[in-house]
């Protein structure tokens, strides 16, 4: 019988448990610091924003479903150190109690946690950060019980541009800041995320990019926000400006990725060969930049809580790498995103090139509201290996991104795409539509 011991329990640490109780044989017991688990944070501004009417929907797991499969589960227990030498953790446990536990394989499940801005102010009544089941209930009642008017949000990234919105559908007055001149940096080139920001723009969020903050201003509650260029009035400022891997367990033990987080092979195994390390606090290998990269995404987590679990049981199976695909929909426009920017492949030292199309989703016969896709292709200069695609539209053209995720981990060229198979009925798309139509552009480019 192999003694395991998981420290976390959200996405990658709940998708590893149920694989690992898959097995017979194991013994098998989570800590966890937090009261719940699984929890969606993508539909946190879904919730705050009232789209959807209360929280309960956002757990797909309950830890008594782990009991109920054998596992022993320790919610608000906070693991104080770990003993790689002895293979034992310390932890406290919920009623204050400390003791120690024992383990043949240990699996680091820790997460991330939200940067925090190193300014004055952050201590002031109604900062609020998102990240958790509890700080969207502490928004949400905070607005139920208060008569905020004005509200700032800090970071032009997914989460920050979603709560914008959210606050915007509950007739706030929203101020956007972010230090970058564009928001959604890192996942759409100019082209795409300054379309969105139009969007916004015409829904009354106001936008102050390209302004970096230096205080929260307040007594005991704040009152604005002071950045660089100039003094904004709220009532609330919520922090969304972005993660970082929750990885000070062991870290004068185990090996670390650049940015802090555990250093895994593509089994998911840290450099302890008793230690495994998935989701948000672990690095994961980037089909598009053919390197190791950190993205946090609750997909990429599932997927080493998959590969870790089967590994630590003795199934040895390798991750096939990620692009870091992921999508966004505010006020029905949708934009979605695989693999580089163009932006981010010159970044990265990447000599590409791309090809932008645009056409409606059907025919024009078809006497049917008809929206416009957009979409770019980034190639490589070198080979034309596929290694990026952005779309946008009010359309829902998402489920194509999954066959450009799996153009890049496939190394599928430009030419290859521009002659692939790709039905034609009217009701769905064109005989020659934009995904075809753009690769074939391409060629004729040369």
């Amino acid at each position: 019988m192999t003694k395991i011991i998981q420290i976390g329990a959200n996405h990658a640490g709940t998708a590893c448990a149920n694989t690992i109780l898959s097995y017979p044989g194991n013994e098998l017991t989570i800590y966890d610091r937090n009261s719940n688990i699984s929890f969606l944070g993508c539909g946190m501004a879904l919730w705050i924003g009232e789209q959807i009417h209360e929280g309960s929907g956002l757990f797909y797991q309950k830890p008594e479903d782990f009991a109920k499969k054998g596992a022993k589960v320790h919610l608000e227990s906070e693991v104080l150190d770990v003993d790689f030498d002895k293979k034992v953790v310390t932890v406290r446990l919920q009623d204050g109690s400390v003791v120690e536990d024992s383990y043949d394989k240990l699996i680091l499940a820790t997460g991330s946690l939200p940067n925090t801005p190193r300014i004055n102010g952050m201590d002031l009544e109604n900062v609020q950060m998102v990240k958790l089941y509890q700080n969207a209930q502490e928004v949400i009642d905070k607005l139920k019980e208060n008569d905020f008017k004005r509200i700032v949000v800090l970071g032009g990234g997914y989460i920050g541009i979603e709560l914008a919105e959210a606050f915007e559908r509950l007739k706030k007055e929203v101020t956007l800041i972010d230090m970058e001149e564009h928001i959604l940096n890192g996942y759409f080139d100019t082209e795409f995320s300054d379309g969105m920001l139009d969007v916004m723009k015409s829904h009354g969020i106001n936008f102050v990019l390209g302004e970096k903050v230096q205080e929260i201003l307040g007594d005991s509650k704040v009152t604005g926000i002071r950045t660089d260029k100039g003094v904004y009035d709220c009532d609330m400022v919520v922090c969304a400006i972005g993660f970082h891997p929750n990885a000070e367990l062991g870290k004068d033990h185990l090996e670390r990725y650049r940015n802090g987080a555990y250093l895994v092979n593509k089994n998911q195994l840290t450099s302890d060969p008793n230690v495994y390390a998935i989701g948000d606090c672990a690095n994961i290998f980037d089909n598009a930049r053919g390197r190791e990269n950190y993205i946090a995404l609750a997909t990429n987590a599932v997927r080493s809580g998959l590969i870790a679990g089967h590994n630590v049981c003795g199934t040895a199976i390798e991750t096939a790498g990620v692009q870091g695909s992921s999508a966004l929909m505010i006020y029905d426009h949708k934009l979605v995103c695989t693999g580089m920017s163009v932006a981010a492949a010159k970044k990265e030292g990447i000599d590409v090139d791309y090809v932008d199309f645009e056409d409606t989703q059907k025919p024009a016969f078809m006497e049917v509201d008809n929206p416009k896709v957009k979409i770019r292709i980034v190639y490589r200069k070198e080979d034309q290996v596929i290694v990026g695609c952005q779309l946008a539209s009010n359309y829902d053209m998402s489920a194509t991104i999954h066959m450009f995720s799996l153009a890049i981990q496939k190394k599928v060229t430009i030419a290859e795409l521009a002659l692939c198979d790709i039905f034609f009925m009217p009701h769905f798309n064109q005989p020659y539509n934009y995904i075809t139509m753009a690769a074939y552009t391409a060629l004729l480019k040369g």
